[in-house]
């Protein structure tokens, strides 16, 4: 499913390559609707917001997301969630979004929770090519033993719920706890968020923002990322490389992020 990018591509005026794309809007215009998408981010922190914004923009829908959370009410994912875009979210953290809570428990999404660890590893596991794993995450709630719900009826009833899983365990320094079989995730697309990006696809992530981005790229069959900076092949260290291009398939160069505030605290005037 490697793309190639479109002839209009251009870099710095002149330079064409097989994965940089001209813009946002073209590198997400063949997701179709019912896709899977692994997006990056946590919280406010490296959002692929342009590949958001740009897909919010287009018609496709019914998306199955893979998330940590689904952004804010008026940013990344919550766009796509307004719109009414999303039909299933798997995620460890609903968060401050009102409307992501409203639209679980009025019955208009699935929503799947995922303890945060287990998740990061279900994607790692899904880009590896490791189809499952135990972890003891979980053990002994809902998280394994099922029930937690996954869809509410528009009357306020739960009406589907989460299985439960195989719990087991195993011999060895392993014998004294129980541990829960976990599936990896792939998606058919990832978008997520670099500072830096060349135009083979190595990605270099800032801080906080080295969160689900690389894990969320390695699960998605096509990864379209948006960099900050955008540099030649060879001009990364390959020392500094986060993420190797082989994961990689389009680049959009965003330029810098909008480093959007999600929670904003003050503290009172203090007076003389």
């Amino acid at each position: 499913m490697t793309a190639t990018a479109p002839a209009s591509a251009k870099v710095d005026g002149d330079v064409t390559t097989r994965k940089v794309w001209a813009s946002a809007a073209d590198a997400v215009a063949d997701i179709p609707d019912g896709a899977s998408l692994a997006v990056g981010g946590f919280g406010a922190s490296g959002v692929p917001d342009l590949l958001v914004e740009a897909l919010a923009a287009g018609d496709a829908g019914g998306f199955e997301v893979i998330s940590n959370n689904c952004g804010t009410e008026d940013y990344g994912l919550g766009l796509l969630l307004a719109a009414g875009r999303i039909r299933r979210i798997i995620a460890s953290f609903i968060g401050g979004n009102a409307l992501f809570a409203k639209q679980y428990l009025s019955g208009e999404l699935d929503v799947e929770l995922t303890p945060q660890g287990t998740l990061s590893e279900r994607l790692r596991c899904g880009g590896a090519g490791i189809p499952a794993f135990f972890t003891p995450a979980g053990v002994g709630t809902p998280v394994a033993d099922g029930g937690i719900p996954v869809r509410y009826a528009p009357d306020g009833s739960v009406a589907v719920t989460s299985p439960p899983k195989e719990v087991r365990s195993f011999p060895g320094a392993w014998s004294d706890r129980e541990y829960v079989l976990e599936n990896a995730i792939t998606a058919d697309y990832a978008l997520v968020h670099a500072h830096t990006g060349d135009t083979e696809g190595n990605l270099v992530f800032n801080l906080a923002a080295r969160n689900f981005n690389p894990l969320a790229a390695m699960a998605g069959k096509v990864c379209i990322a948006q960099v900050e900076n955008l540099v030649e092949a060879g001009e990364i260290d390959p020392a500094q490389v986060h993420l190797p291009g082989i994961f990689v398939d389009r680049i959009v160069h965003a330029g810098p992020q909008n480093k959007y505030i999600e929670k904003r605290t003050v503290r009172d005037a203090v007076e003389d």
